[in-house]
């Protein structure tokens, strides 16, 4: 029987790398889920425009579901968004990039049983450095798009690298930004037809985070 499945898509190098391997393990994507601040434009953690999240889906060759959110609001939309994508594509489950914070595990199970969907996790519990030293070999190529001011807004639009990972692990950083720390950006992947070439066109500051302005070249 056919799994197919949804991708809870944030534009990042998680959420790409748990949809390649959710492949590997024989699930059929069908769309993906991106959830934008209650303006619409932008994507509520990571920062990345709409343009650029639609731009992504057409070179997996995927369609892309967005949807505006607050924070207040974030659980009843996104479950919202789960029923009727599980209707329209006749989804089983959905797939998450989440690596070893239970809460959000919790979460995400949660709002897939309200949907009647079962979530997958293909990357729980793996360790953090080894999983992003494999997004890289993988053929990930993914940029910060957003950081903490304890990284510094020097960092927003860097490729993550071999060398860049030493960099932050000399800062306590944590490799796979898995505490918050650093979002990315996907530019490419084994999943896309061909690479974005997204350039930073400038940083803005909100509260303690830095984001980039990105624009598609």
């Amino acid at each position: 029987m056919l799994q197919n499945v949804l991708c809870s898509w944030s534009g990042g190098k998680d959420s790409c790398f748990a949809l390649i391997q959710a492949i590997q393990l024989g699930y059929v994507p069908k769309i993906l889920l991106n959830v934008l601040n209650e303006e619409g434009k932008i994507s509520r953690s990571h920062g990345i425009p709409s343009s650029i999240l639609d731009k992504q889906a057409e070179m997996a060759g995927l369609p892309i579901h967005l949807i505006s959110s607050s924070w207040k609001e974030y659980e009843t939309q996104f479950t919202n968004a789960l029923k009727y994508l599980k209707e329209k594509h006749h989804l089983t489950h959905a797939v998450f990039g989440d690596i070893d914070l239970q809460a959000h595990k919790d979460w995400e199970e949660k709002v897939c049983a309200n949907a009647e969907l079962k979530a997958v996790l293909p990357l729980w519990k793996q360790n953090r450095k080894s999983l992003v030293m494999q997004m890289l070999e993988s053929g990930i190529e993914a940029m910060i798009v957003s950081c903490n001011e304890a990284m510094g807004e020097e960092f927003i639009g860097k490729t993550i690298s071999p060398e860049l990972i030493i960099e932050l692990e000399q800062m306590n950083v944590d490799p796979c930004g898995e505490n918050g720390e650093y979002h990315t950006l996907v530019v490419d992947c084994p999943l896309f037809e061909h690479k974005i070439n997204v350039k930073t066109i400038g940083k803005l500051r909100h509260d303690s985070y830095w984001f980039g302005s990105l624009q598609i070249q």
